[in-house]
């Protein structure tokens, strides 16, 4: 019986060591990433160029069109959207 209980404990000694290491290499690898971890993609994207100026009205329709465009694609805002549209219609 003495070496059932040695056996049983060593198996508990061990099996509670692994977990603690485990547990912290885990805690190191999601703190390196965590500060490694990218800027979110609303701050990493540029704005949008700027379109070349109208010359007639057939133009701002197009450049309304692409603005529509990209807007529907997801890479406008809605606050980057008005704010072309008010430049485009003057």
């Amino acid at each position: 019986m003495p070496g059932l209980l040695r056996g049983m404990a060593r198996v508990a000694v061990v099996s509670g060591t692994a977990t603690a290491v485990s547990n912290r290499v885990s805690r190191r690898q999601s703190e390196r990433w965590a500060a490694q971890e990218p800027a979110p993609y609303a701050e990493q994207q540029a704005p949008p160029p700027a379109a070349a100026p109208a010359a007639n009205g057939e133009s701002r329709v197009e450049q309304l069109k692409a603005l529509g465009e990209l807007k529907a694609q997801g890479v406008l805002t809605d606050a980057e959207f008005d704010a072309e549209k008010a430049r485009i219609l003057g």
